[in-house]
């Protein structure tokens, strides 16, 4: 689920920097030339689960997928979104971002089986990975801090003596993905993210809610994402860059002098800034 937090970008002065840079286009018009086919990789797993599969956790192990979906459809009443495999990756950075979702089902419309899942991270490894033949537009050269790409306002953070109920909660009443784990002068030591709640139920800890942040911290054993930081001074180029190399879904923006949180800007910003700003559309804020 896309975070709710208060963005300051300013869709006025973007078309501006949009239509005084004669590359504003480039990677617009890149992924309106290639197709959602093109970003599947050569080799790749899918994994597809059977709606009668047992979850094997103490407590859940009498709850099937079908039960979850079921709930969940009373709830949610948002249909399944998917994209053809011609359509092309425009088409497909909007659906993601208007729609809010991570990720995005590849379907055949012929035999309706799915291809693969198309989410921000690979969607932006494909316009990575043909950096060195498009333009790069002038708008890339701006300072983060005068861009305004990104949140800058109301960050949902925590502290390391929190509880991981807390975190929790905050998931839930901020609608964030992932949340800065900081001490208690402000300085961020760590990312907790959703996916890290899947260790609790991994490790069959979920009834273990009363443990603090750093100690659920230390009992992450699979691949976790790390803090991965930009500053204020450094170019929009320099984010896309060091968040296309690491591999993240976020970069932290803090001050160099002491660490403390300044800002987020996520996958779904600089897709929103480098594709869609361009052409005149805001999925954000739809």
């Amino acid at each position: 689920m896309r975070k709710a937090d208060t963005h300051t970008r300013d869709p006025t002065l973007w078309n501006l920097y949009a239509v005084t840079d004669s590359g504003a286009e480039a990677y617009l018009n890149f992924m309106k030339k290639h197709r959602c086919y093109d970003a599947i990789p050569t080799s790749c797993k899918l994994v597809i689960f059977d709606t009668a599969l047992q979850v094997q956790i103490y407590e859940l192990e009498d709850h099937k997928i079908q039960t979850w979906r079921d709930v969940y459809l009373q709830i949610y009443t948002q249909s399944l979104i998917s994209i053809s495999p011609e359509a092309s990756l425009f088409d497909a950075v909007y659906s993601l971002l208007k729609h809010k979702i991570h990720r995005l089902p590849v379907i055949d419309p012929e035999t309706g089986n799915v291809l693969h899942i198309l989410t921000h991270k690979r969607i932006l490894k494909f316009l990575y990975i043909f950096r060195d033949t498009i333009p790069r537009p002038h708008f890339l050269q701006r300072k983060i801090a005068e861009a305004g790409v990104g949140t800058f306002r109301d960050i949902a953070t925590i502290q390391q003596t929190a509880t991981v109920y807390d975190a929790l909660s905050l998931f839930v009443e901020r609608r964030v993905s992932a949340l800065p784990v900081v001490d208690e002068k402000g300085k961020v030591v760590a990312l907790y993210s959703r996916f890290d709640v899947i260790n609790l139920a991994a490790q069959k800890t979920y009834n273990n809610l009363s443990m603090s942040m750093m100690q659920a911290l230390r009992r992450r054993r699979c691949f976790v994402e790390g803090v991965i930081k930009c500053y204020p001074d450094e170019t929009l180029e320099t984010a896309v860059d060091r968040i296309a190399q690491a591999e993240v879904h976020r970069l932290v923006l803090v001050d160099r002098g002491d660490d403390t949180v300044r800002g987020i800007i996520s996958l779904s910003d600089l897709l929103q800034a480098m594709i869609l700003s361009p052409a005149g559309i805001d999925a954000l804020l739809a």
